[in-house]
């Protein structure tokens, strides 16, 4: 015997005030007796401290209690039997009732690395003490109501930015500190989770010949543990956007499409937070970099140059 959950919409995707409607699909090669068929939708934050996140001891670990969004419950149907063959059960369920109290805020689908915000909905279908009851649970994502929305900007916000041997933080080649290099760009600050990031760069002049020119795209989580935040840089993705070296003088064009579930609206509350930044790295030929080519591209190395510039990701109509 088995069951399975089949939404309405193939993406998954649901607003808070929309109703979640789907079948849930019985195969028995028998007629079964059942004591109930129960669906329940859940959604909520899960919060956690790794060891070696910044600021916390090595050997420290730290889970913090959940934070509950949903909680929903329905009895799609009473004891009764399901026949042999294929049973499809219909059930609709509103997520957010107008004028409902709701447990927290409805936060958009989210998967990181120290949070995760999770809408499940979970069919359970009884059958006694004799018998172990047949569950399965599947994962929806939750995007923002309409109504809740920011209207599309006009055009996006840019930031200018410089990338020189004097704006670098961290020891360079010899060559590349000497001989001097300068890239200049702008890139857009402010971005619809629909829309890509958008900007440009020009390379105007470089002593050491370039490998390639990457863009980082970073996630910052916060939690708050007891009276002390903890907060953790991780990458999300990049993009190349030149390969070689590069063209003096010539404006090469910025084009990243965010990644879903691994991206959200940003988010500032009290428990937690989760904001982006985006790093332009530029990568210039040494040998040391192919000694070290599995370094890790969120740590600047003496044959590296960037500018992280910060993000925000909005859900526009």
């Amino acid at each position: 015997m088995s069951i399975e959950l089949k939404l309405s919409r193939a993406n998954r995707i649901y607003r808070p005030s929309e109703t979640l409607e789907g079948k849930i699909v019985v195969k028995s090669a028998s007629s079964i007796s059942h004591y109930g068929i129960r669906l329940t939708v859940s959604g909520s934050v899960s919060l956690q401290v790794r060891g070696g996140s910044a600021g916390v001891i090595e050997s420290f670990y730290g889970v913090v209690k959940p934070i509950s969004i949903l909680n929903k419950s329905i009895q799609v149907r009473p004891s009764g039997k399901i026949g042999s063959g294929t049973t499809e059960i219909l059930f609709s369920m509103i997520l957010r009732q107008p004028g409902e109290d709701n447990l927290e805020r409805f936060y958009e689908t989210f998967h990181g690395a120290n949070i995760s915000i999770q809408y499940l909905i979970t069919v359970d279908i009884m059958r006694g003490y004799l018998h172990k009851a047949l569950s399965t649970t599947m994962e929806f994502i939750v995007e923002s109501d309409k109504a809740d929305l920011l209207e599309r900007p006009v055009s996006p916000e840019m930031v200018i930015f410089y990338i020189t041997q004097d704006t670098q933080r961290h020891p360079l080649l010899h060559e590349l500190k000497s001989g001097g290099f300068r890239v200049a760009g702008k890139m857009s600050s402010q971005c619809s989770l629909s829309d890509p990031i958008t900007g440009e760069l020009t390379v105007e002049a470089s002593a050491v010949p370039i490998c390639s020119i990457d863009i980082h795209l970073l996630r910052i989580e916060s939690v708050l543990l007891g009276e002390k935040i903890v907060t953790e840089t991780s990458l999300i993705q990049t993009t190349q956007i030149a390969d070689g070296d590069v063209c003096r003088n010539m404006t090469l064009p910025i084009y990243v499409i965010l990644p879903r579930l691994l991206s959200c609206p940003t988010i500032l509350a009290g428990p937690f937070s989760i904001e982006f930044k985006v790093s332009i790295v530029v990568s210039f030929h040494s040998e040391l970099s192919k000694i070290h080519s599995k370094s890790d591209p969120t740590t600047p190395s003496i044959w590296m140059a960037l500018e992280t510039l910060p993000l925000e990701l909005v859900r526009t109509r």
